[in-house]
């Protein structure tokens, strides 16, 4: 378990690519105010790129420039940590050494030790803090597990790897096109997070507190457990117009409101 000291950042589902050049320069004022509020650490949960074909494809000016951006804050003595999501679990140790970030497992749990704000008054200290992209609860949607299990096999990504890059990019651009078609067919209930498989996050790591992204769906609740009160937090994507992050410090967490904001 990480412990957190002072200020720490959450944000999820930027979905960047060079064809959004808008979404790339609210991602470098966004770094710029982490380190003039010198937030100790930034934590990435996934779907920072809209695709990651491979830490082969660094020399890419697109991906160049993301990695210095995030390299130019963690010199700042920002700490950032990365948990991969559905649209870049290809990324790996050597993009994460060229960016100077730390990747964690598809899970982790931190040491907040804040108080919840108003209006989801807990009681006491929040300490325990459970941290994931968010597709892992959406359940209900059991094609896209399916297809999870699939590509986050060692022989799939292997093999996908080994392939040309060109050809790799190609190959996901009909992966995302045929995903985007299989949404049409699904209904929203599907796709969001499972209230079961929520529940039973936060009793297996023994957390008071989630974070994730990965729906879409930006809000807070509680949670009420057979051993007390907990909450969830689920971040915004940055690409429809709106973004958010989460801001944790020894007085409280709160939501950052950054739709549109360069």
């Amino acid at each position: 378990m990480l412990t957190l000291e002072g200020t720490a950042r959450f944000v999820s589902d930027l979905h960047l690519r060079a064809e959004r050049p808008d979404l790339t320069e609210r991602f470098a004022a966004f770094l710029g105010d982490t380190a003039a509020c010198k937030v100790k650490a930034l934590f990435i949960l996934g779907d920072l790129f809209e695709y990651w074909i491979g830490d082969d494809d660094l020399a890419d000016p697109f991906n160049a420039r993301i990695c210095n951006l995030l390299r130019d804050l963690t010199d700042q003595d920002t700490r950032v940590y990365f948990i991969a999501g559905n649209r870049d679990f290809l990324i790996g140790q050597r993009f994460a050494a060229a960016a100077g970030l730390t990747l964690l497992n598809e899970t982790q749990k931190i040491c907040a030790g804040a108080p919840c704000v108003p209006e989801i008054p807990l009681r006491g200290q929040v300490t325990a803090t459970l941290l994931m992209h968010g597709d892992t609860v959406c359940t209900d949607d059991i094609p896209y597990q399916q297809f999870r299990q699939m590509v986050r096999s060692k022989e799939w990504q292997a093999n996908f790897l080994a392939r040309p890059i060109e050809e790799r990019r190609a190959e996901i651009e009909v992966l995302r096109r045929r995903s985007a078609e299989a949404m049409l067919d699904k209904t929203a209930a599907i796709m969001d997070a499972n209230p079961a498989a929520i529940r039973a996050a936060l009793i297996d790591n023994d957390c008071t507190r989630l974070i994730h992204g990965h729906t879409h769906r930006p809000g807070c609740e509680t949670i009420t457990l057979s051993s007390g009160t907990t909450e969830r937090w689920v971040l915004s994507d940055w690409d429809t117009g709106r973004g958010d992050a989460l801001e944790i410090d020894p007085s409280g967490c709160r939501r950052l409101d950054l739709t549109g904001k360069a």
